[in-house]
């Protein structure tokens, strides 16, 4: 599967400007939401993606402050993309929280975020109850983003970044991990979303573009049912070699 991975054609970006019709429809469905399982001021920390910083999940973490979460952004400004740079400090971050807390922390990560979050947990398992990644690359890191030609430019070798990151993977993640994944996403391939290795992940696919994973009603139910451990959205199944086949030979022919 992974020989036949490609990064999303920059063409398709214009699809992400689904993303703002999700404001919306979140107004639309706040009642819904509301009444959503609550939370008792157990702590949540949430990481942006690529590019940008806490602002980018306000409403998100408003939300889950509404549901009566402990949440906090993560505090370190922009995500620059510099994933040995960053985990050390979101360790740190995690361990004050657990700390002041006393009790183990849920991570929610957008995209590359979402990547962090993962290999924080599989570093400090016993400060992390769960994780929840939105739209998050798990194979190749941006070698099947959109981004990927702008990483390249900057002398950067995606192909040993794809092998580091696949050699970590034997280290078996010991925390539970829901991955939502889009097919809609014109920033990451959604096959690469799909962690094949991991035995405590849960692909659950959504409809909504990459840019609106931090405002989609959709997402935001399902994030506050995992977070209660309630599974009341179905969970899509995980796609076998015979169904990315057929996708690809459908491509082919629209082409």
């Amino acid at each position: 599967m992974i020989d036949a991975l490609q990064p999303p054609s920059p063409r398709g970006l214009i699809r992400e400007a689904r993303g703002f019709l999700e404001f919306p429809r979140l107004l639309f469905r706040v009642v819904d939401l509301a009444l959503q399982p609550r939370g008792n001021g157990q702590p949540i920390l949430v990481l942006p993606g690529y590019g940008v910083g806490d602002g980018s999940t306000v409403i998100l973490k408003s939300y889950l402050r509404v549901l009566g979460y402990r949440v906090s952004g993560w505090q370190l400004g922009r995500n620059s993309g510099n994933v040995p740079e960053l985990l050390p400090r979101v360790l740190k971050r995690l361990l004050s929280m657990q700390h002041h807390s006393q009790e183990r922390v849920r991570l929610i990560g957008w995209s590359l975020g979402g990547f962090i979050a993962r290999e924080a947990a599989r570093e400090r398992p016993d400060l992390v109850h769960q994780v929840i990644t939105l739209g998050t690359p798990v194979v190749g890191g941006p070698k099947y983003t959109v981004i990927a030609q702008h990483f390249r430019r900057r002398g950067i070798d995606l192909d040993a970044m794809e092998a580091e990151i696949a050699s970590r993977s034997a280290i078996l993640l010991r925390t539970r991990v829901t991955a939502l994944y889009s097919r809609a996403d014109a920033v990451v391939a959604w096959q690469a979303c799909i962690d094949r290795h991991g035995e405590n992940v849960e692909h659950v696919e959504v409809s909504t573009s990459h840019m609106g994973f931090g405002f989609s009603p959709q997402v935001y139910k399902i994030i506050a049912q995992r977070l209660a451990d309630k599974f009341e959205e179905p969970c899509q199944a995980l796609p076998t070699r015979a169904s990315l086949r057929e996708e690809r030979r459908q491509r082919r022919q629209a082409r």
